[in-house]
């Protein structure tokens, strides 16, 4: 905020302090309610008044172990398998639309805007009858394969940007030098682009991380089922408790790697973001 006058700083200060309020309240909310007790989770108050880790011991030792374990098995598995088949696909694929001349190329671009603006909730249903005829459903493949129709467009779209900022000249330097085009790639295109392939890595996680809508209509049983779905089947000690707690619980331990990777990269995240939105 170089050059900004003093009342200047003032409301951007106030600014920044009721965005924050308004992004870590609904988080500080789910907080705070996994460490109430089942009876005072209508008490009305914001914070504990006995705080316990009774929800903790539930989903991590107790009886919803089963469900949440397993389910947090599937969202690590299915979500790695997703990100790193989206990032070598979508380098490839950026780096083709950044460096080459071929017809079709904005239509490749276009499309894969439309289709990460398509809402999902229109090819449930196709997916579900297809998935079922040829032994898909309720399968790790089941999911893999949908979310690549989530993080694959924005991956692209990303890492199309990073390649346009490096130049030309250093990937024909390395073809002079006697390098092929897949070693000028490999050697000296891909390490340039490494900030814009961990952005792209990052955010394509988060998003198969943090899907429900393909993870509660294309699994049936918890061999793989994810975490955001399985969340929808807690059930509290009797009919008449209600799993609050647990839930909150749960959605606090899902969020925390979430939460360490932005804070322990988040440099290289807005380095990253950074360099792609400059044209050179």
């Amino acid at each position: 905020m170089t050059g900004l006058s003093t009342k200047q700083r003032v409301w951007w200060g106030v600014i920044t302090v009721l965005v924050l309020v308004y992004a870590l309240f609904p988080v500080a909310a789910v907080a705070a309610t996994s460490f109430k007790r089942p009876s005072e989770l209508n008490s009305g108050t914001f914070l504990p008044p006995n705080p316990t880790w009774g929800n903790y011991e539930q989903i991590l030792v107790g009886d919803a172990q089963g469900l949440f374990l397993s389910a947090l098995r599937n969202s690590v598995g299915i979500s790695l398998i997703a990100t790193a088949i989206a990032v070598v696909l979508a380098t490839l694929a950026a780096y083709a639309i950044a460096r080459l001349d071929f017809p079709g190329k904005r239509v490749v671009l276009t499309t894969a805007l439309g289709v990460s603006i398509f809402p999902i909730i229109s090819l449930v249903t196709p997916l579900f009858n297809v998935w079922r005829s040829i032994g898909l459903y309720d399968t790790w493949a089941g999911l893999i394969i949908p979310y690549l129709s989530l993080t694959l467009p924005i991956s692209i779209w990303t890492l199309s940007a990073f390649f346009r900022q490096i130049p030309w000249e250093l990937e024909q330097a390395a073809q002079v030098d006697g390098a092929t085009s897949w070693q000028a790639f490999r050697k000296a295109i891909v390490p340039l682009a490494a900030p814009g392939v961990f952005t792209t890595a990052l955010i394509a996680f988060f998003i198969a991380w943090n899907d429900f809508v393909y993870g509660i209509s294309l699994t049936s049983t918890e061999a793989a089922r994810p975490v955001p779905a399985a969340l929808a089947f807690f059930t509290g000690a009797s009919q008449f408790e209600e799993p609050t707690g647990s839930i909150s619980a749960a959605a606090v331990v899902v969020t925390v790697p979430v939460v360490v990777l932005v804070l322990l990269f988040q440099r290289q995240i807005v380095s990253g973001l950074t360099q792609g939105a400059v044209k050179g």
